[in-house]
């Protein structure tokens, strides 16, 4: 298990928690690619493990470490009896959801609908802390919603939550909008105000601050961490992960251990994929989250095709994914 210390290093670079798609085998296929950066579970809402006894969606691999839980909810006791759940298992890190514009969520009091209330946020958090030991919480948020001002809602929603205990926050750098937009549209449509964001680091010195939001390569992360603590990158590492992951401990850790190709990350996911299989996973649940893997790459069309078309058909194994990577040449640079 890490330390803070420990997490606030991993922190530099982190894979956002997305809906449906950063699951735990997600998330072990991100892990043969960096060992150093951050890697976030979907959200798992509060009332799900604690009500609901849904507790297998904590399930993850022992591997996956560093590793952040996200939770969802509302209610500060529900969400500290979560989090124990999740301390309990061993997160690196239990990180609450303020983010997220879905109308699901909203009808449950939680998401982006809290940047509408930071005292409540606040008192959610101080519940999280004591739950947690000494294990980090933190705040995933937007920079306002609907009409707020993010130039007076940002700062006055981080330094309420701050008086509670809450040293680190990601921050999305979009506004979300509550009626009117999908939770798609919300991912794009709103303007990115990455001054805003920056100016908080400078406003909050003493606060670990990570940026969030249409942030695609590693170039791109290098830039925002001369001002910032670190940055979260989501669609972009699910997408086009080999681009993101591959060469990430080296350019932000300054890791200057040997990095995987391509190639290599594949082969090494053969043993879990059997293991896997073993217990009666599909593997489609799997290969789902390696089709980006050769994005933009000479054979990278004919990858997914055969992945695609194969991975749901009875008895498929690791045959098909070395068949699919015949049609890869190996020789071109991963990044």
């Amino acid at each position: 298990m890490s330390t803070s210390h420990d997490i606030r290093a991993a922190a530099r670079l982190s894979v956002a928690p997305m809906m449906d798609w950063s699951d735990r085998h997600c998330r072990y296929f991100h892990r043969l690619m960096s060992r150093r950066a951050l890697l976030y579970t979907e959200m798992v809402t509060a009332p799900a493990l604690v009500r609901g006894g849904a507790v297998h969606l904590l399930d993850y691999n022992i591997e996956e470490h560093p590793v952040a839980v996200q939770l969802g909810g509302s209610d500060p006791r529900e969400l500290a009896a979560a989090t124990k759940l999740c301390v309990e298992r061993g997160y690196d890190e239990v990180n609450l959801n303020v983010g997220c514009p879905s109308d699901r969520v909203q009808s449950g009091t939680f998401g982006a609908v809290l940047m509408r209330d930071a005292p409540l946020v606040a008192d959610c958090m101080a519940a999280m802390k004591d739950a947690a030991h000494d294990i980090e919480v933190t705040v995933k948020c937007r920079i306002g919603v609907d009409d707020q001002a993010p130039d007076d809602v940002l700062p006055a929603f981080i330094e309420t939550v701050a008086a509670a205990g809450v040293t680190r926050f990601t921050i999305h750098a979009r506004k979300a909008w509550l009626q009117g937009l999908s939770p798609k549209e919300n991912r794009d449509i709103p303007p990115l105000d990455y001054p805003l964001v920056h100016r908080m680091k400078a406003a909050f010195p003493d606060l670990h601050l990570s940026i969030n939001g249409g942030i695609t390569t590693l170039d791109d992360a290098r830039a925002h961490l001369d001002v910032m603590d670190g940055v979260m990158i989501g669609r972009a590492a699910y997408h086009d992960p080999a681009s993101v992951l591959v060469g990430a401990d080296r350019v932000i850790f300054g890791d200057p251990a040997p990095v995987r190709s391509a190639h290599e990350v594949v082969e090494a996911m053969y043993p879990y994929i059997e293991a896997q299989l073993a217990q009666g996973v599909r593997l489609h649940s799997i290969t789902r989250h390696m089709l980006g893997v050769f994005t933009g790459r000479p054979g990278a069309r004919k990858w997914r095709r055969i992945l695609s078309e194969g991975a749901s058909q009875d008895g498929a194994g690791v045959a098909l994914l070395a068949e699919a990577l015949s049609h890869v040449p190996d020789h071109v640079p991963a990044s």
